[in-house]
């Protein structure tokens, strides 16, 4: 059975909903500390979302030095799947794993809603199990959610095919080219400001065409990884 880790940083929120997902995706969940510099054997990492170390200086600054980073960075050189959700994505980028950087909403709010997404990169440890241009629903919750990148990064990142999720139907945050999700080149790691955590049980999840409360797009980011994994 595959293992995957969630790390826990001081104020992390989404770590047990993380831990939840990988359960119900059939994955062996395991618990990872920010202090620890051990994976503890895991075969994919998530950085979940909240707001770590309450966010001062910029979200993600000061957990992206946390000793268990440095372990993140080195298995992701490695090609080891690596998810970075919301504040994890925010993490991801200031350690350098995703290009570009988070900041603050354009409308400068908090926004809470459910969000749509279409998927634009299937070549992804994290969303190999969706199809081409598909839309899903996914709830999204952030402050300091606006991706911004240079122009020519952003160039880069739509013309190499990097951008892996974009909002559909309303911007949430001002990100450039709507952007929701992006890659890293090699495809094994992922971030995307939205939650798909928060929409991997039905009854628990946003509203879908069979009901409310229904929505399990979500939980396709996890069986995707572990397909691959176990694949491998």
């Amino acid at each position: 059975m595959a293992r995957i880790g969630v790390i826990t940083f001081p104020g992390t929120l989404d770590d047990v909903d993380a831990l939840r997902a990988v359960r119900l995706a059939g994955a062996e969940p395991v618990s990872l500390w920010h202090k620890d510099a051990d994976l503890r054997g895991v075969d994919a990492v998530v950085v979940p979302g909240g707001f770590s170390y309450g966010d001062y200086l910029r979200c993600g600054a000061i957990a992206r030095f946390a000793p268990v980073m440095d372990e993140v960075i080195e298995a992701a050189g490695k090609g080891m799947p690596v998810l970075g959700i919301c504040n994890g994505f925010q993490i991801l980028a200031e350690a350098h794993l995703l290009p570009g950087a988070l900041i603050r909403n354009d409308h400068q709010r908090f926004l809470c809603r459910e969000q749509r997404l279409r998927v634009e990169s299937v070549s992804t440890a994290w969303t190999g199990l969706f199809e081409q241009g598909e839309e899903i629903t996914v709830p999204l919750k952030n402050g300091e959610g606006n991706f911004i990148a240079s122009p020519e990064d952003v160039e880069r990142l739509e013309g190499e095919g990097h951008v892996v999720f974009r909002y559909v139907g309303l911007n949430p945050n001002g990100s450039v080219n709507d952007i929701a999700g992006v890659r890293n080149a090699r495809g094994n790691v992922v971030g995307l400001m939205p939650h798909p955590e928060h929409a991997v049980e039905p009854g628990f999840g946003p509203d879908s065409p069979t009901g409310p409360r229904t929505g399990t797009d979500g939980l396709r980011l996890f069986q995707s990884a572990i397909s691959m994994l176990v694949g491998a």
